[in-house]
């Protein structure tokens, strides 16, 4: 039993101390009625309907036909690699960041393999990820923390742009430079990766296709989140129920048990008031200090309690998802990834990542302190 403890500990490190968190500020606030309105219920609903769409994508193969379809045009090494990363880049803005980290990773460790090209793949690796968190930011479903802050804030869609976009067209900018100055070699031809191919993808994607444009919907809150969730359980226990068992149900419920927290701390009155001292005014330095230590998404969810200008939120825990390895949770993913096939080049990974993040967190965060 301690060794499947320990084991759940290293594998959902968040989650368990979130659930610490819950349980031991419920020993300073005792449960009681109000812990009912702690949740944000439409962010939770949200979450749970976009992961279980994207888990239909992924079974079709979807995204990496996509992918193979637009590698099978790169002529080139430096050609290969831009593919590669924009991939990262705009899918994450649809797909979010972890499950474009999930696809592409392995996918690029292998055809890398297939053409005898490994020496560069380190460097490739780190910059999808770069891609894929900075790319996120870019829509309010590209990842946890967008979903949640837009939904509680309020925020109408120009505003939110005006937060995040200016960000993200710089990291496209800078994303490209990077990958442009890399050395490039001719590729004589690139191996196909089978994949099943299905005549009837079209009419398998519709169902997805028409559950994602409901959720769509209530991200921009024209329909209700009910509505959009029974619509969800019901079609997809129709069409591939098998799909409910691949919900991250960790991640909602490490929301769910920051949301006690935060609401705990909140009745806490002199707590209250020094956290909301600390926050207010400095958000900017909050989320990306409060990210490189919890990541972006728990400094989310806690920092939200004690700011009204959201704006500036959104920017900060967006950019504080650069830094550490721990400061974006999908970065984990890459390294896991890559450390699995490389487990001697661990060190060389995380040198490399720091190196690059720490460069595109600079540059970043003095375009904000600029704008904000």
């Amino acid at each position: 039993m301690w060794q499947q403890l320990k084991d759940l500990f290293r594998q959902e490190t968040v989650f368990c101390v979130s659930f610490v968190l819950a349980v031991a500020s419920a020993f300073v606030v005792h449960p009681d009625a109000g812990y009912l309105a702690y949740p944000d219920y439409r962010t939770l609903a949200l979450l749970f309907c976009l992961m279980i769409i994207v888990a239909g994508f992924q079974s079709l193969g979807v995204f990496r036909m996509l992918g193979q379809s637009l590698l099978a045009r790169a002529g080139s090494l430096r050609g290969l690699s831009l593919v590669l990363v924009l991939l990262c880049f705009f899918c994450s803005m649809v797909i979010t960041n972890d499950v474009t980290l999930i696809t592409f990773v392995p996918f690029t460790l292998l055809v890398f393999r297939m053409i005898g090209k490994e020496d560069r793949v380190l460097t490739l690796v780190v910059l999808e990820t770069l891609a894929a968190n900075l790319g996120s930011m870019a829509t309010p479903i590209g990842n946890p923390q967008n979903l949640y802050l837009f939904s509680v804030s309020g925020l109408t869609a120009g505003q939110f742009a005006g937060a995040v976009l200016p960000y993200a067209g710089l990291s496209l900018l800078l994303l490209l430079g990077a990958l442009l100055v890399q050395k490039n070699q001719p590729l004589d031809s690139l191996p196909a990766e089978d994949l099943p191919v299905r005549k009837d993808l079209s009419r398998r994607m519709t169902p997805y296709l028409v559950l994602l444009a409901l959720c769509l919907l209530v991200v921009f809150r024209v329909l209700p989140y009910q509505l959009a969730l029974v619509c969800v359980i019901a079609v997809i226990a129709l069409v591939n129920r098998k799909l409910f068992l691949r919900v991250d149900y960790f991640l909602l419920f490490t929301f769910l048990f920051f949301f006690i927290f935060i609401g705990n701390l909140k009745r806490v009155p002199g707590l209250n008031s020094l956290l909301l001292s600390l926050v207010q005014g400095h958000e900017l330095a909050a989320g990306i200090l409060a990210s490189q230590v919890i990541s972006n998404v728990p400094a989310a969810i806690l920092l939200s309690g004690f700011t009204r200008n959201f704006s500036t939120l959104i920017t900060a825990v967006n950019l504080g998802g650069l830094g550490t390895l721990i400061a974006s949770l999908a970065s984990l993913i890459a390294f896991k990834f890559y450390a699995a096939q490389y487990p001697t080049q661990k060190g060389a990974f995380l040198k490399e990542f720091t190196l690059w993040n720490a460069g595109m967190l600079a540059v970043l965060t003095a375009a904000a302190w600029v704008l904000v």
